[in-house]
């Protein structure tokens, strides 16, 4: 029996005894689980029943329970107040439950709620002008969980980087190579080609303080590249060039992947059409400058100080672009691109008005699926003075601190296996999984609308709330399940009636729950959701754990029982981890 048909099953009893007691079937029943695994393994609860039965909540549930009869599926039912705790025979509860996460494997957790229903998550979005930094990788970790966690629910998915490769900033990377680099190159200079461009844009900020006549070169660049200067644009090419070899190493090293590539180049001008359009729908006005203007809602915005309308400028009146121009013709390229249900958008909180403006003025021009545009909004990134230094003091380089992690994992590993049995290679594989698993765990951990102060030291922790204490505990059940392979005699069927202590109770209702949390995340837009449960769920194995015997427990069917039992705990850590984009490890 599945974990959802159980729960079917249950609310089905409830449901029959309910219309005994009261001459009616219940309405809003919800299963889920006491605050303490010792009061039950399910409660309902029966608040919603109060105004269809007009009784208190207390003496319904002691009347439903008066009409409930024990059978081979619950074992007790008890009333506690307005709750119905309820005790499943623990061959239905472990056994069934077991056994349908196990056979599920990779797929527990997955749902098919979202099936024929088309998704686009944007993420990363980075400028071609300098290396990726440590918000991009928050960035990126949201965008990839996200997407994962869509996938497994019947999803289909579209994972979009949408590059910022064109315009003023890029300019100054150029110019300054024009004019400082000698011919270099990266491969000259050994260096990545991200960080080689990304030097010559810092050059460029410091001999524009020198040189404000710099600013008028720039202008002059930027004419030249709109207008096809073949220099100009094979310099651009040249250099982007450079930039996307180094992106791409790091997109490998923290594990990013992409299906479709949007370029600023090419979508900087589309928008344009679409607002003369809606000039023509009156959607948008000119100002008495004549800026092409929207008048955003009331409903929604509000009005200004003097009280008129907020209004948002669309097109300059030398019709040159904005930001929100080439933005309204992505997003309408991306819909027809690969005919969307939802477009959702990975960019920081600094931005949250502009995707509001931009969603209202969308449906103002009578898109419809502008309402199934979403903004997942995040907040900064800090990391605490002194902990890792910063390559021009102000940006946490995204490759610095992916080797730093690295390298705090080999010290762990190297510390935890003194007698060096452990190959280089090995060492330099499980440093990377741990290392990098850490940077998005600990990422992932928090609602994305909240600020993080990122502890290099704390996330590497094999103790607390980290990726390494989640992949440690994988670890250890895939150790106990290798040692328990090497019995010499056959083990005996597992007798899931001797489970259902306390401790045993607990993890296997932090397994019961993980589909239901992957769901709610889908939901909410919230990797953290996993997270946490993930981690809950490495908690309460280890509180199992060292508390209990497995290959030494009292009996060989319990031994059986046990073994069933943590094969689906490493199944859910697997499956759970996977969404988050943190690798596990059969060895730590």
């Amino acid at each position: 029996m599945s974990v959802a048909k159980l729960k079917e099953t249950i609310l089905e009893k409830i449901s029959a005894a309910a219309e005994k007691a009261f001459g009616q079937q219940p309405e809003g029943l919800e299963i889920g689980f006491p605050p303490n695994s010792v009061m039950g393994h399910f409660a309902v609860g029966c608040f919603p029943l109060a105004k269809q039965f007009r009784k208190s909540p207390a003496e319904i549930a002691a009347k439903i329970v008066d009409h409930l009869s024990a059978d081979d599926v619950i074992a007790k039912a008890s009333a506690a107040g307005p709750y119905i705790n309820l005790d499943i025979s623990g061959d239905i509860l472990f056994g069934d439950v077991c056994r349908h996460i196990t056979d599920r494997d990779g797929a527990y957790g997955s749902s098919e709620i979202g099936r024929g229903r088309r998704a686009m998550v944007e993420y990363l979005a980075p400028n071609t002008n300098k290396p990726l930094h440590l918000g991009h990788l928050r960035n990126g970790a949201l965008g990839m969980a996200v997407a994962n966690m869509y996938q497994a629910t019947g999803h289909w998915v579209v994972k979009a980087n949408l590059v910022n490769d064109r315009g003023v900033h890029i300019c100054k990377s150029m110019l300054a190579w024009q004019r400082w680099g000698n011919g270099t190159t990266p491969d000259s200079e050994d260096i990545k080609g991200d960080h080689f461009v990304g030097r010559y844009y810092v050059r460029y900020a410091r001999e524009a303080d020198k040189d404000p006549e710099l600013e008028n070169e720039i202008q002059q660049m930027l004419q030249k590249w709109e207008a096809g200067d073949p220099e100009t644009i094979d310099l651009w090419k040249t250099m982007n060039g450079w930039v996307y070899d180094g992106f791409a190493q790091t997109y490998e090293r923290f594990g990013l992947l992409f299906d479709v590539f949007y370029y600023e180049s090419d979508t900087y001008k589309l928008g344009k059409d679409i607002i003369q359009q809606g000039l023509e729908k009156e959607a948008l006005a000119l100002d008495h400058n004549g800026n092409t203007v929207f008048f955003l809602p009331e409903a929604e915005f509000g009005r200004d100080k003097s009280g008129d309308l907020k209004r948002v400028t669309v097109l300059r009146a030398d019709e040159t672009a904005l930001y929100i121009t080439q933005d309204i013709g992505t997003a309408i390229l991306k819909i027809t691109d690969h005919n969307l249900d939802y477009s959702i958008y990975v960019v920081g909180s600094e931005q949250e008005y502009h995707f509001k403006c931009l969603f209202a003025m969308l449906a103002a021009l009578g898109y419809e699926w502008a309402r199934n545009c979403y903004h997942l909004s995040y907040g900064m990134v800090y990391l605490p003075e002194g902990k890792m230094k910063s390559r021009e003091g102000k940006i946490v380089d995204a490759d610095d601190l992916i080797s730093e992690m690295i390298k705090l994992a080999e010290d762990e590993i190297r510390r935890r296996d003194p007698d060096g049995r452990l190959s280089p290679a090995e060492v330099k594989s499980r440093a990377h999984k741990i290392g990098v698993g850490a940077v998005k765990f600990y990422l992932l951990r928090v609602r994305p609308n909240q600020s993080i102060n990122f502890d290099p030291a704390e996330s590497i922790s094999f103790d607390g709330f980290t990726g390494p204490y989640c992949q440690y505990a994988y670890a250890r059940i895939s150790g106990i399940l290798e040692k328990s392979k090497t019995a010499v005699t056959p083990r005996p069927e597992p007798d899931f009636s001797l489970l259902g202590n306390a401790e045993e109770v607990l993890l296997l209702q932090k397994l019961i729950e993980f589909p239901a949390e992957v769901q709610s995340g889908v939901a909410d837009l919230n990797p953290s959701k996993v997270a946490g449960h993930i981690f809950n769920t490495a908690k309460a194995f280890n509180q199992f754990y060292n508390k209990h015997q497995v290959l030494q427990a009292e009996s060989e069917p319990l031994v059986s029982a046990r073994l069933e039992l943590i094969k689906a705990t490493a199944v859910v850590l697997n499956n759970g981890l996977n969404l988050l984009g943190v690798e596990v490890l059969e060895n730590m």
